[in-house]
């Protein structure tokens, strides 16, 4: 049985792979290309399966951990096989032309929108979306376990994803219901953008929080 199922493929969904083989978790990586998921499972070790979008997911936890608009086509795509699920968006919905907005309307976020198109049944959470790959696959920062916000309306949703983050080790922080990932987003986007900018090159981005190096 297949605990979480991660679509996806990077650097994001190998971190978040990373620390579900960790916890002990039962892993599936699905992604559009069949070739680069098998050698993401077959990397992550043995007992990770894996397989391309057009199978149904089949962990209780799905992680898009995919840009905005592919999560978007993901969960139109799959429909009704996500319901009873919880769905976790990790996406941060930067205007990657001009690197000055967010592509949401205002008072909206990427998972507000994703949860729209999300059939009746499945509880989408936002989390992961302040958090480095790089940090993911070692586990810490400094020494110190992560910080992962979980933004969501499900209350059994916002726990299943705090007890996996949990047993990978991290920190689970519920910040409140789904509308708060539009802070999450811009949060992350302003960090973004001082990321980018010489200015503030003193800083450890790595850990996703200001601290100097």
């Amino acid at each position: 049985m297949t605990d979480i199922t991660i679509i996806g493929n990077g650097n994001m969904a190998r971190g978040i792979a990373t620390r579900a083989v960790a916890a002990g978790k039962k892993v599936e990586i699905l992604g559009q290309d069949a070739a680069k998921a098998q050698t993401l499972a077959s990397e992550l070790g043995a007992g990770v399966t894996h397989g391309t979008t057009a199978s149904a997911p089949q962990g209780s936890i799905v992680i898009l951990a995919v840009p905005f608009d592919a999560a978007k086509s993901v969960v139109t795509a799959y429909g009704d096989q996500l319901a009873g699920k919880t769905v976790v968006d990790i996406t941060n919905p930067v205007n990657f032309e001009t690197f000055d907005s967010l592509v949401v309307e205002p008072g909206s976020s990427a998972a507000e929108e994703i949860a729209a198109l999300a059939p009746a049944g499945a509880s989408v959470v936002k989390a992961f979306n302040t958090t480095f790959a790089g940090t993911l696959v070692a586990g810490e920062s400094g020494g110190q376990p992560l910080d992962v916000f979980i933004a969501g309306d499900d209350e059994d949703a916002n726990q299943a994803v705090s007890g996996f983050v949990s047993s990978a080790g991290m920190r689970p922080l519920v910040v409140g219901p789904l509308k708060r990932s539009r802070e999450l987003e811009g949060f992350q986007f302003v960090l973004m953008t001082m990321q980018a900018n010489p200015e503030f090159s003193e800083f450890n981005w790595d850990t996703g929080l200001l601290v100097t190096k």
